[in-house]
């Protein structure tokens, strides 16, 4: 790592501690001078409690934060770390308001307490504004050298677009051009780094090692086979590394921790939302007399059909044709109920069901219709992969990308889920589902006209 990447981390580190410190002075002022004394049952603290107190909380927001990207000044949107900031507060600040209604034995007066979160949201709004402008004015946008292969270079190019306060493509150049020029151009100093697309294995391989011995930065898009080799486990046999890539099964002790907590969870949210789910339900029939839920054939582990239950958010002849096509931008079909409920996500709640009845998990590869996965496989066969775990209600691919997403990312997305599985990775991205539910990207249909896989951009050169 090089001394200015060293100090951009430092200064981010620094940066990111003391918002969350300043966050936590608030919450230590409040709580000695506004909260402690009103206790009506309370032990008295001293310095020793009253430190307790305020680590504990300093510790959770510091946790939450760090989970949902609320300290990625400058690596995530400035939006995105807003909001990822407002979720760890009122999360941490309704643990702390449980804990201080436990030592009142009766729930606590909550205006203090709401009080002192709008103080901190105002707070995280000014730090999260403030850091990313200093940021962009010490650190500016990464100057990039695209190199691409034989496929359209449109979607990568659009993809770095959108993060133009952090990289800026200067130049593109096609890996069949003449080795010396190319080389060159890569060792180049009017370059912070090089992105590898769509390269043939055996030419980018000899690429990468050429930049990673002249400590040139690399972005490279994996194909379906660096993510397997990403998941596998290293071996130490004999005096050479070995990876070993064995057939995927969840351990015993897996499985019954993950349906545990599915069943748990699902109970739970299912009496929590029942007047949501009631209330959604009456709308639905209110606003064109049809019916309120609509059942669907999914598949899900080693491709078993069953039949998904959600919210009916279209209308009734949305498929009177019998094909199946994916929700589009500006989609007519969608009843103005239905734009609402897509939207905060309310239309899977009856998912709930298919999770107790063991159908679905918590988190999994999103279930797709089978005549969707037939067409998909036509033009990629690792498509079946994703169906070595039982489909989820929320997954990887979902946090990690968009509804619009083309099939063959979230295939790898998904991938990068079952290779690297662990019930701690379930429990984070259950949590980080809270954060994407008020992401409009999360629920953006497809263009019009890319409602098939045939029609979406699909890497065929996804093979070793």
């Amino acid at each position: 790592m090089n001394t200015k990447e060293t100090v951009k981390r430092t200064v981010i580190l620094l940066w990111s501690i003391l918002g969350v410190a300043i966050l936590t002075a608030i919450y230590a002022y409040v709580w000695t001078m506004l909260i402690h004394g009103r206790l009506v049952w309370h032990v008295k603290l001293y310095f020793k409690g009253h430190l307790l107190m305020v680590f504990v909380y300093f510790v959770l927001l510091f946790f939450f934060d760090s989970t949902f990207g609320g300290l990625k000044i400058g690596y995530l949107k400035p939006w995105d770390v807003f909001f990822s900031n407002v979720f760890a507060i009122v999360i941490v600040d309704v643990v702390s308001y449980l804990q201080i209604s436990l030592m009142e034995i009766r729930l606590f007066r909550g205006d203090v307490m709401l009080f002192m979160a709008l103080v901190q949201v105002a707070f995280a709004g000014a730090w999260v504004y403030l850091g990313g402008r200093l940021y962009h004015l010490f650190f500016p946008p990464r100057r990039l050298l695209l190199i691409y292969g034989d496929h359209p270079i449109d979607d990568i190019r659009d993809k770095f677009a959108t993060r133009k306060d952090k990289y800026r493509i200067e130049k593109l150049m096609y890996m069949g051009e003449d080795e010396e020029i190319l080389y060159s151009q890569m060792n180049s100093k009017d370059y912070d780094g090089v992105v590898l697309w769509d390269v043939p294995a055996q030419t980018r391989n000899r690429m990468l090692k050429y930049m990673y011995a002249r400590n040139i930065r690399v972005y490279m898009m994996p194909k379906i086979s660096d993510v397997i080799i990403k998941g596998s486990d290293p071996l130490h046999l004999f005096d050479t590394p070995i990876f070993l890539t064995r057939e995927y099964n969840l351990k015993v002790e897996q499985r019954f921790a993950k349906r545990l907590i599915d069943i748990v969870f699902a109970l739970i949210l299912s009496i929590i939302t029942s007047p949501i789910m009631l209330i959604t339900a009456i709308a639905i029939k209110i606003c064109d007399r049809g019916p309120v839920l609509y059942k669907q054939i999914r598949c899900t582990e080693g491709g078993r059909e069953f039949k998904i239950i959600k919210f009916r958010s279209m209308r009734v002849d949305a498929e009177k044709d019998g094909i199946a096509r994916l929700a589009t931008k500006g989609d007519d079909r969608i009843t103005p109920v239905g734009h609402f409920i897509r939207a905060v996500r309310i239309d899977e709640l009856p998912q709930l069901f298919n999770i107790l009845k063991g159908d679905m998990s918590f988190i999994g590869p999103r279930p797709e219709r089978p005549d969707i996965i037939k067409e998909y496989m036509e033009e990629m066969p690792e498509f079946a992969f994703r169906m070595r775990v039982k489909a989820g209600l929320a997954g990887y691919a979902q946090v990690y990308g968009k509804y619009n997403t083309t099939p063959y990312d979230k295939l790898k997305l998904d991938l990068s889920y079952i290779e690297n599985y662990s019930v701690w990775m379930d429990i984070k991205l259950m949590i980080l589902t809270l954060k994407i539910l008020f992401s409009p990207e999360a629920t953006e249909g497809v263009e019009s006209g890319q409602t098939t896989a045939a029609k979406e951009t699909v890497d065929k050169n996804s093979k070793p």
